[in-house]
C-alpha cells in the first residue's frame, strides 16, 4: 500500500477539518434561517442591536461543539497513525538496549513515509547487529576449535620431552616446528581477514607481471607438489601479462590456492592459466578432482567453510585460505569465483585489473 509523507498527512488532515467546519457552518446557517423564516418570521426582522438572538446563539454554540468534536477526532486519528509506529519503535529500542537483538519494530501500511523509513532503518540496523553477533560467536568458536588441535599437540609433545617420554631428536623438533608454522599461518590469515573487514588491508599496487609472479610461486612449491604426486602446468597466451596489483599479495593468494589444491585435490595435474581480457588479467587454477559440491561453490570463500569436514581436517587446513584469497582480490578491485573444471575438478578464477 502506498504511504504518504508526514507533512502531507498533517496538511491534508487539517485542511479537511477546516473545510468540513466551513461547509457545516454555511449549510447550517442556511438551514437555520430557513427554519426561522418558515416558523418564526418575527425573529428574522432587522435586529435593534448587535447582539445575536437566542436561535443564533444556539446555532453558534452547536457549530462550535460539532467543529471541536471533528477536530478532536481528526487529531486522535492523526496522532494514532504517527505515534503507533513510534511507540513500537521506542519499545523495540528499549528491548534492543536490553540485549534482545531479534526485536523488530512493527509498521502499518498507512504509516507516514518518514516514520516507516525510520522503523525500516532501525530494523535493518537490528538485523545487522544480530548478524554481527552471530558472526562473532561463530568466529570465537571456530578460532578456539582451530587453535585447540595444534596447542594440544604442542603441549603433549613438550610435556613428553620434559618427562623423558620422547627423545629430543630431529624428528621431534621438526614436528614441533610444523605445528608452530601452522599457528603462524592461522594468525596471519586472521590478521589479513581482520584488516580486510575494516577496509585497512594494505595493498601497494603497481604494474606487475603476473606470469613472472606465477613462475616464482611455482618454483617455490614444486618440490612439495611433486612429492605429493602433482604436476604443475602453466598456460599463457604470451610471455608477459601485466596487471596493476600488489605482487606480494598476489603471491600470497596464489600460494593459498595452490596449497588448497595440494591438500584437497586428487594427485594429478594442476593447470595454471593466465589470459588477458578487455579490462582484467585472468588467472585460473584447475585441478583434476574430486571437485566441490555445486551448492557450496558460492559459499566456499566464507571463513571456516569446508566442503568435506573430515577430508579437510585430515588435510590440516584452517578453512581460512580461500577467505584470504577473496579478501586480497577484493582489495585490488578484482573478482574471484569457483566453477566446475573441465576434468572433473574445480577451477578457481581470479581477475585483476590491468589498469
Amino acid at each position: 500500500m502506498r504511504r504518504t509523507g508526514l507533512s502531507r498527512h498533517i496538511i491534508v488532515s487539517m485542511s479537511m477539518m477546516v473545510l468540513s467546519v466551513i461547509v457545516m457552518m454555511i449549510l447550517s446557517s442556511y438551514l437555520l434561517y430557513a427554519i426561522l423564516v418558515e416558523f418564526y418570521p418575527a425573529s428574522t426582522l432587522e435586529p435593534e442591536g448587535w447582539m445575536p438572538t437566542s436561535p443564533e446563539l444556539a446555532w453558534m454554540l452547536g457549530v462550535t461543539l460539532i467543529g471541536l468534536t471533528l477536530a478532536i477526532a481528526a487529531a486522535i486519528r492523526l496522532a494514532h497513525r504517527i505515534l503507533s509506529p513510534l511507540n513500537s519503535l521506542l519499545d523495540s529500542i528499549r528491548a534492543l538496549a536490553d540485549g534482545d537483538l531479534g526485536v523488530r519494530a512493527a509498521v502499518s501500511d498507512d504509516s507516514p513515509d518518514e516514520v516507516a523509513l525510520l522503523a525500516e532503518d532501525f530494523n535493518a540496523m537490528a538485523a545487522r547487529l544480530q548478524h554481527m553477533e552471530n558472526e562473532r560467536a561463530m568466529w570465537h568458536a571456530a578460532i578456539a576449535h582451530e587453535l585447540r588441535t595444534p596447542m594440544t599437540i604442542l603441549r603433549g609433545r613438550l610435556q613428553g620431552l620434559a618427562e623423558g617420554v620422547f627423545q629430543p631428536d630431529e624428528a621431534q623438533f621438526h614436528s614441533l616446528l610444523s605445528q608452530v608454522e601452522g599457528l603462524s599461518r592461522l594468525i596471519e590469515d586472521l590478521r589479513v581477514l581482520s584488516l580486510a573487514d575494516n577496509s585497512r588491508l594494505d595493498v601497494r599496487r603497481a604494474r606487475s607481471d603476473v606470469v613472472q609472479e606465477v613462475h616464482s610461486v611455482m618454483t617455490l612449491v614444486d618440490p612439495a607438489f611433486r612429492t605429493a604426486g602433482f604436476v604443475l602446468e602453466l598456460e599463457t597466451s604470451r610471455d608477459e601479462h601485466p596487471a596493476y596489483c600488489d605482487p606480494t599479495r598476489l603471491r600470497q593468494a596464489l600460494l593459498a590456492l595452490l596449497e588448497n589444491a595440494r591438500r584437497y585435490a586428487s594427485p594429478g595435474r594442476v593447470r595454471i592459466a593466465v589470459h588477458d581480457t578487455l579490462e582484467h588479467v585472468q588467472l585460473s587454477i584447475e585441478d583434476e578432482g574430486p571437485g566441490i559440491d555445486p551448492s557450496l561453490q558460492t559459499h566456499i570463500f566464507n571463513p571456516f567453510m569446508r566442503g568435506d569436514s573430515s577430508r579437510s581436517r585430515q588435510g590440516g587446513g584452517s578453512g581460512l585460505g580461500l577467505a584470504v584469497v577473496k579478501a586480497i582480490v577484493d582489495a585490488h578491485g578484482g573478482t574471484v569465483r569457483c566453477i566446475p573444471g573441465d576434468n572433473g575438478g574445480s577451477r578457481f578464477v581470479l581477475e585483476l585489473p590491468r589498469q
